[in-house]
């Protein structure tokens, strides 16, 4: 069962914050060091400062008593709970979130769900993961969450409602109100951030009751901090075995959207690679054609135009720099990719675009190691194509991959028979804004 509960939450007090735009932030995975400065000179209060704060000479971030990001993130929550700048909800709450965006000509509304969700290991089937996960940043959000004892952000979670029953529920629920947060953030500035609260016991009751039965829920957004979750209430458990059911360890705050909701929309992410130089762009284009037709194209628009009109997504888009020039990869026989992928994977997860570029052409053709992307010190990862191109032409990376879009009925396929696809399969846009709303999940805290 997927059992959800309404929450206490902590937020920024509208007493000492008013306009809280420049305090929200990006997720903490998309903040670069260019950005983190730019919400830090923005506020001295931004989310930033707990949720990715800035390093400093002498850290010891495996330290659990620092100094170190963590313990000044720690200290920092404290304090403005102690000053009045952050606030706790005096009673349980579900809240409603709607961003409103523009993609591909069309606005989209996409409402959310926050809530406190019980955590279940992927074995019970309740909560499936999608893409693969590196230690690295677990180990960072555990060492953030164990210092703390707070979900600072939530994960985004889909569910299966094909009739959008609690979105209807929800609809109703807001529809005399006015939101209590309605802002743009500054880095995605062209999404309109709206939130409500939910306190009607009868509201709760039945939003409860649609989503109990639910099973299958995939992770959107937020592997690594749903997998620290298990840890961190794995951990609690063992420190407190006579913790009851409703100890907030055992729950972890999620927006959870359905999977039907019109404005679920996925972005794809293109893929540079750079501190690599066995294989010239070149040679990759020579080493394609017997398993890709080679077409080149005029520019980008028309590579990227290329790579979303083929109907299976196997055609890639390359760039490999101002002299190879732009062209597009088309796989020539569908049937061979069992035969060219021949791990012990399901037919659905080899036909994904992303494994057929990473398991075929950056693993054989171009021959990048996979520890290079692994680690990422081979690859970087772009929403942006423009931005890619401009990174090879400045000669920080070597070449560009141009991928399409993953399908939502792709990754239900793949989450469904546990296969998990690779990293930066899926990039779902927009992304939800961190600095909203704070769950305690330490172990006095109950739900």
């Amino acid at each position: 069962m997927a059992v959800i509960k309404p929450f206490r939450g902590v937020g920024y007090n509208p007493r000492y914050i008013s306009d809280i735009q420049p305090v929200v932030s990006q997720p903490y995975d998309r903040i670069t060091d260019k950005l983190q400065q730019q919400y830090y000179d923005q506020s001295p209060y931004s989310i930033v400062r707990i949720i990715q704060g800035q390093a400093q000479a002498g850290d010891q971030p495996e330290n659990p008593d620092g100094p170190n990001g963590y313990t000044r993130a720690k200290a920092t929550y404290d304090q403005w709970l102690e000053t009045g700048v952050l606030i706790r909800s005096d009673q349980p709450v579900l809240y409603a979130y709607e961003q409103t965006f523009f993609s591909g000509g069309q606005t989209y509304a996409r409402l959310g769900l926050i809530a406190a969700l019980e955590l279940t290991n992927f074995a019970d089937g309740v909560v499936l993961p999608h893409e693969r996960t590196h230690n690295e940043p677990k180990q960072d959000r555990l060492r953030l969450l164990q210092t703390m004892q707070v979900n600072t952000e939530q994960i985004l979670m889909l569910y299966p409602d094909p009739e959008n029953r609690v979105n209807v529920l929800l609809r109703a629920a807001i529809a005399d109100q006015e939101p209590a947060i309605d802002i743009v953030e500054m880095f995605e500035h062209d999404v309109q951030q709206r939130m409500w609260t939910i306190t009607d016991p009868g509201v709760i009751q039945a939003i409860q009751a649609e989503m109990r039965p639910m099973r299958n829920l995939i992770i959107a957004d937020g592997h690594h901090r749903y997998e620290t979750g298990l840890t961190y209430r794995d951990l609690q458990r063992q420190a407190y075995p006579d913790a009851p059911a409703n100890a907030a360890f055992n729950f972890m705050a999620v927006t959870l959207v359905s999977m039907n909701d019109p404005g679920l929309i996925i972005l794809p992410t293109h893929r540079e690679i750079r501190n690599f130089s066995a294989t010239s762009p070149a040679a990759v284009l020579e080493r394609a054609q017997p398993v890709f037709s080679v077409e080149p194209t005029r520019d980008l628009a028309a590579c990227l135009d290329a790579v979303n009109a083929h109907p299976t997504g196997h055609t890639f888009g390359f760039y490999g720099g101002q002299a190879v020039g732009y062209h597009a990869l088309t796989l020539n026989d569908e049937s061979s990719i069992a035969d060219l992928i021949p791990d012990e994977r399901s037919h659905a997860w080899k036909s994904l675009s992303v494994s057929v570029l990473h398991s075929i052409l950056l693993d054989q053709i171009v021959g990048v190691p996979r520890e290079g992307i692994e680690d990422k010190s081979m690859i970087r990862y772009h929403r942006d194509a423009q931005q890619a191109v401009d990174s090879i032409d400045e000669g920080d990376g070597t070449m560009v991959f141009f991928v399409s879009a993953t399908r939502m009925e792709q990754i239900r396929a793949c989450a469904a028979q546990g296969e998990k696809m690779p990293q930066k399969s899926t990039d779902f846009y927009p992304k939800m804004i961190s600095g909203l709303t704070l769950l305690p999940v330490s172990p006095d805290k109950r739900l």
